[in-house]
C-alpha cells in the first residue's frame, strides 16, 4: 500500500517502536527529529575522565579501534563511557571536536595530523627465488590459521634504509618476534637473527615462515636447514598475501619511528616492546592478547 520495500517498513518500525512493541506513527516521527537534529552533543565534549582514559591508552600505543573495542566490552549500549572509533578520530583530526590532546595524532601508527588517500605501493625488487616455495604451494592449514607455528616475516626500515628491525608474527596469534640488527641488514646478516631467535621455539611453533621478495632473504635455503621450516615467498608486489605481518608492523612504528635510526635500539629494548604487544588486547583475538592466546592448549 505504500509502495515501499517490506524491508523498509520492518527497519522503521524495528527503530521506533516502543518498549512494549508498539509502534505510534507521531511518536516515531517525533524520535525521527531528534535523531536527525544537527549540531549533535558530541561525546567526548563533556566527558574528561574518558578522555583521560582514551589518551592513556593511545600513549601506551592502543589504536583507536581497539579502544572503542574494549570500551564496547566493558560498558552497556548508551552509556557515556562508549564511544566508537570515528568519535576518537574526529577528535584528533576536526578542530573542536573534543578534548583530546591536541599532539595525540603522534601516537597513531602513521603519526597523521590529516587523513590521507591510500597510495600506489612501489615496485618490488628483483626476483631472486626462481626454485623457492611459493605461497601458491603452502598447505592449506596456513590459510586458514588453525594450526599455530606458521609465521610471516619482514623488515622495518630506519633513515634512508640504512638500518632494520626484522619482524616475525605468528598467524595464529599474532605473536611477535623481533630480530636485532644493529650493523646491517643483509641476506647473511638476517638469515643468522633469525636463526638465533626462533631456534628456542617448539618444534611444533616452526612450521613454516612466508616472506616477501627483498633481497634480505636471500640465504632462506640456511634458514630452512638450520631450524627444519620451509620458507614460502609471497607473489611480487602483494604485501596483503603477509596481512597479519603488515599490520603488526604499523603497530610497531609507534616506537620504531619512521625516518629514525633503529640501530639506536638494542636487543633489550626489542624484547621489552616485544613483551608489550604481545601483552596487549587484539581485536581479531577476541580481545585476548597474544601471550594468552599462544599459552592456549591446541
Amino acid at each position: 500500500m505504500l509502495g515501499r520495500d517490506r524491508s523498509v517498513v520492518w527497519r522503521e518500525v524495528q527503530r521506533n517502536r516502543g518498549r512494549d512493541g508498539s509502534y505510534v506513527a507521531p511518536v516515531a516521527h517525533r524520535a525521527a527529529f531528534e535523531r536527525r537534529r544537527r549540531p549533535k552533543r558530541f561525546k567526548l565534549q563533556d566527558n574528561p575522565g574518558l578522555c583521560r582514559q582514551i589518551e592513556e591508552w593511545m600513549d601506551q600505543g592502543w589504536s583507536p579501534r581497539l579502544i572503542a573495542m574494549v570500551l564496547a566490552e566493558d560498558h552497556p549500549v548508551g552509556s557515556r563511557d562508549r564511544v566508537c572509533h570515528e568519535t576518537i578520530y574526529q577528535a584528533l583530526y576536526v578542530q573542536a571536536r573534543g578534548r583530546l590532546r591536541a599532539d595525540l595524532h603522534t601516537q597513531l601508527s602513521l603519526k597523521r595530523r590529516r587523513r590521507k588517500p591510500r597510495t600506489t605501493p612501489r615496485a618490488g625488487s628483483a626476483r631472486l627465488y626462481a626454485e623457492a616455495f611459493t605461497i601458491s604451494q603452502r598447505p592449506a592449514e596456513v590459510a586458514d590459521r588453525a594450526v599455530p607455528g606458521h609465521w610471516e616475516g619482514d623488515l622495518i626500515l630506519g633513515a634512508g634504509n640504512r638500518s632494520a628491525i626484522g619482524t616475525l608474527i605468528e598467524r595464529t596469534t599474532r605473536f611477535t618476534l623481533l630480530l636485532h640488527l644493529p650493523q646491517r641488514h643483509d641476506a647473511a646478516t638476517v638469515a643468522a637473527a633469525m636463526i638465533r631467535e626462533m631456534q628456542h621455539l617448539p618444534e611444533h611453533l616452526r612450521r613454516s615462515l612466508t616472506w616477501d621478495r627483498g633481497r634480505e632473504l636471500a640465504c632462506y635455503s640456511d634458514i630452512q636447514l638450520a631450524l627444519n621450516m620451509p620458507v614460502y615467498f609471497c607473489d611480487p608486489h602483494s604485501p596483503w598475501q603477509r596481512g597479519s605481518n603488515e599490520n603488526t608492523n604499523r603497530l610497531l612504528r609507534f616506537w620504531f619511528h619512521r625516518g629514525t635510526n633503529l640501530a639506536t635500539h638494542t636487543r633489550n629494548d626489542l624484547h621489552r616492546i616485544a613483551a608489550t604487544l604481545n601483552n596487549r588486547p587484539r581485536p581479531t583475538l577476541n580481545l585476548q592478547t597474544p601471550a594468552q592466546a599462544l599459552d592456549r592448549p591446541s
